[in-house]
C-alpha cells in the first residue's frame, strides 16, 4: 500500500485532484481507496459531498473521519446479498440495541411500522416475527392485532416498551456463524 496526503485550505481544489486522481490510477491497474478528515461536518454520501464524489469516481473504499463519527464505505466487487446475521457479527457488542431497517425477510424479532395513509398491507399476522405493531391510526389495521399496538409518532413509549421488553430482543448469534 502506498499512502499520500493532499494538503491545502478549503477551496483549494483538493477534493477535485483526488476525484480525477481516482479513474487516472484505475486506468494504470491500481486500486484506490479515500481516506477523507471531515472536520467541517458529516453530511456524507449525497450528490456533490466529497465522499459521495469520490465513491463516484471509482475509489474501491472511502473512510470519512470527523472527531465524533466514522463511516465506512466499501464498493462491492460483485453483487452480494448481505444477511442481517452477517452485517450484526460486524459491529462492536459493547452495545444495548441495534436498531435494523429493513430486513424484513429477517427471523429477527420485529416491530411492524404501518402508517394508514401509506396503503400498503400489513405484514402482521403472516410474519411470526412481528411482536408489536407502531401505527399512527390504531382503529385502521386492517386486521385484528394480536400483539401490542404502539403509537408510532411517540418515539419515547415505542423505546419504553422495548426497555420493558429488553429480553425478547436478546440477541444469540446463530449457530453457523462464528
Amino acid at each position: 500500500m502506498r499512502v499520500v496526503g493532499f494538503a491545502g485550505f478549503s477551496g483549494s481544489g483538493k477534493t477535485t485532484l483526488v476525484e480525477q486522481l481516482i479513474p487516472a490510477l484505475k486506468l494504470r491497474g491500481q486500486r484506490v481507496s479515500v481516506v477523507k478528515h471531515a472536520h467541517h461536518s458529516f453530511d456524507i454520501d449525497h450528490p456533490g459531498k466529497d465522499t459521495w464524489r469520490h465513491r463516484e469516481a471509482g475509489a474501491f473504499e472511502v473512510l470519512a473521519a470527523s472527531p465524533r463519527r466514522l463511516v465506512l464505505m466499501r464498493e462491492l466487487e460483485a453483487r452480494v446479498e448481505h444477511s442481517v446475521h452477517d452485517l450484526l457479527a460486524q459491529l462492536r457488542t459493547d452495545v444495548d440495541w441495534v436498531l435494523v431497517e429493513g430486513f424484513k425477510q429477517s427471523n429477527l424479532p420485529k416491530v411492524e411500522v404501518w402508517r394508514q395513509a401509506h396503503g400498503k398491507p400489513l405484514r402482521f399476522p403472516d410474519d411470526p416475527h412481528i411482536v408489536a405493531i407502531a401505527t399512527d391510526e390504531a382503529g385502521a389495521l386492517p386486521v385484528t392485532a394480536h400483539c401490542p399496538v404502539l403509537d408510532l409518532n411517540v418515539a419515547d413509549d415505542v423505546a419504553t416498551w422495548l426497555v420493558d421488553n429488553a429480553e425478547r430482543f436478546e440477541y444469540r448469534t446463530p449457530p453457523s456463524l462464528p
